[in-house]
Formats: structure tokens, sequence, C-alpha cells
């Protein structure tokens, strides 16, 4: 028997998150998942009258074509793959992932030749700009152990996070968008942090199921030499396999000139990949109410109750800054009061204090009027 829940989750990514119609053509994307829910999908998709098409990949297997990987082979993965981008007007992505480490141990090197070639050729400026695309992770044993839950508990709260109401969280995200485009000046502080930049001109974008599951945030770019100050972040991430905790970055005139974490060397080395890699890209805000601690897996980290993401790299291109670069780092700084508290503010007027928001038009973001 089918579990209803996979079904429910389905129905959400084909009628929702990518709004499939009839005629329309959705690439399915599995890693390491299981069958039954990429065959729930495919029913979704014909149940809509669109044409699936699905692709299975193994996280063992993409290591290993990455750790052995030449530039010609590289370039015909991007070429295969950009190809058959191109013919879909929607993406699903679910991404399972037995060993969050999996990738640990691949040559930076060869990380760089992916990255270049088949990430930002397939998934930078063809998928992201050109179809409508959904991407989200599997619930696993491993990712239960990272969230410190038991494999049933972690799994009820995944569903319950993955199909939330996200069109009544859309409704309330709009004042915040609002806000941050008619926004010049932010100002951040918190434990280690006195953080400025601005934000003027740059589009917000509202994340409200569409693009992530589990979503819940809006997103924009600082100008990109506005960032001054020091960042303190206090969840931990990972990044090509290696995790980091305490990250710090200090800014000058929106380059990161400093940089340190529990793995300061990797951390540098990521961050000397190109001249972008150590400036800003994206400046976000999260708000997911059943999302309240970090887990190690960005996709939930960055939509986590309180939070904010602040990302070195690729900037973009509905919120861009100008910024390239082949890394994308999404990394979160908690504010709740048990996290240590602290303020976000737009221009002269203060919006969110120890992770909850103060202005009338947006305390609909808050935890209690979204669950």
């Amino acid at each position: 028997m089918i579990d209803p829940r996979m079904t429910k989750l389905a129905d959400v990514l084909i009628g929702y998150a990518t709004g499939m119609k009839p005629g329309e053509k959705v690439l399915i994307e599995a890693i390491d998942i299981p069958h039954e829910m990429t065959c729930e999908i495919v029913k979704a998709a014909r149940a809509a009258g669109a044409d699936p098409l699905v692709t299975l990949k193994s996280n063992t297997i993409n290591r290993e074509l990455i750790h052995c990987a030449s530039e010609t082979q590289m370039e015909l993965i991007a070429e295969t793959e950009a190809l058959r981008m191109g013919k879909v007007d929607a993406y699903i992505g679910m991404r399972g992932n037995p060993n969050i480490a999996e990738l640990s141990d691949v040559p930076k090197d060869k990380h760089k030749m992916y990255q270049d070639n088949v990430w930002k050729r397939v998934h930078q400026e063809i998928r992201v700009p050109k179809t409508r695309w959904v991407v989200l992770r599997w619930p696993s044993p491993s990712m239960a152990q990272q969230a410190g839950k038991s494999t049933v508990t972690f799994e009820d709260f995944y569903f319950n996070v993955c199909t939330m109401d996200y069109a009544r969280m859309s409704k309330a995200m709009q004042p915040l968008a609002k806000r941050m485009r008619e926004t010049d000046q932010v100002k951040i502080v918190g434990p280690g942090t006195e953080l400025s930049f601005s934000i003027k001109d740059i589009d917000a974008i509202p994340c409200d199921g569409k693009l992530n599951i589990p979503d819940g945030e809006v997103f924009t770019a600082p100008v990109r030499d506005s960032v001054n100050g020091t960042l303190q972040y206090n969840a931990r991430t990972i990044y090509q396999g290696v995790i980091h905790d305490d990250v710090r970055f200090e800014f000058k005139n929106g380059k990161i000139v400093d940089a340190a974490s529990t793995n300061t060397k990797a951390l540098n080395e990521v961050l000397d990949s190109d001249e972008g890699a150590r400036y800003i890209g994206e400046f976000a805000i999260g708000f997911n109410p059943f999302i309240t601690e970090p887990m190690l897996d960005i996709l939930f980290d960055e939509k986590i109750a309180g939070s904010f993401h602040f990302t070195p790299g690729q900037a973009y291109e509905e919120a861009c800054n100008g910024n390239k670069s082949s890394v994308h780092w999404d990394i979160v700084c908690l504010q709740t009061e048990e996290n240590g508290g602290g303020e976000i503010w737009f221009d002269s007027t203060l919006i969110r204090k120890n992770g909850l928001f103060v202005t009338d038009d947006l305390k609909g973001l808050n935890p209690e009027h979204l669950k």
C-alpha cells in the first residue's frame, strides 16, 4: 500500500509547486528516493495532463563521476543534461542522501569542474531562469540523525512541513516583500554581529513553495560593495561534504576580507574559488513556523522561523546585484531569544527582534499566525 503522505506530497508538487497544465512537460530528477514516490509524482503529472520525464540518479554514482572527472566528461554530461532540461516546462528535483558526507573526499578542483560545467550550464543558465522548478530533500535515517530525531518522528515532521498551507503563507509574506523593495539601508545586530548594507533598487522575491519545499523566506541581495561589518553565524553548515561551525566573516566594501570557522582552511578554499565567492549574492529572511532548529540541511535550515541567511557567491537573476560566482553557499544565523537574539532594522525601523516581527504589517509571519 502506498503511504498516503506520498500521494499528498506528489499532489502539492504537481498541482501547487509547479502548477502543471495539460500538454506541458516536467522533468523529475529522483536521486536516492523510493521508486514509489517517483511513481506517485508520475501519476500526479499524468492526472494533470502533463508529460513526465524521469531521470534516476545515485549519490554514490555521482561521487564516482565527479571524483574521476575529466573536462571532456563534464562537458558531455553538461551537454546531455542541458538538452534534456531545455525540453521541459518544469523541473522537480527530489534528492535523497543516505550519507550527507558522500562528496567530502572529492578533490576541490573536481568540485569546481562540476560546478563550472554541469551546475552552471544546466541549472544556473537553464533550469533556474527558464523553467518552473521545485527542489526538495527526501527523508532518510541519515537526515533524522542530523536532526536528532527518530526516523518515525522525523518523517512526521517532514511531511507536515512539506505539505503545509503554502498558499496561506504566500499571502502573509507579501508585506515583507513590499518593505524590502522600499528599503535602502539594512542593519543587523546580534552576538558577534554588527552588519550594515544597502538593498536599494534590488527586487525582493517571496518564496512560497513554488521553488523549494519546504519554503518560507523572502530574499533579495545587497548592493555588491555596500556590505560592511562583522557577521557571526550560529548554525552549522555543510559545503562540498565538509561541515563548518562558528563561521565568522568580516566585510569591507562588500568583500569578505577575513573568514574563519571550525575548518578555516576549507572555508577559505571555497571563498577563493573565484572573485565573486568573497561577495554576497543573497540576503534572505526565514519564517517557516514548523522549522525551529537547524538540522544541517540547507533547504530546511534557511527557512527556520526567526532566521536569516547571508550567502557568499552567485546572485539570483530575479534579485541580482551583479555578483557572479560558481559558489552559492547559504549560511544561516538564528536570532531567536534561545539562540542569543538579535535585531533587523530597515532604514530607521526595527522590523524584527529576537526572531519575531514587531511591525503590525509583518506580525502575520510570526509562528502563531502561520501554524
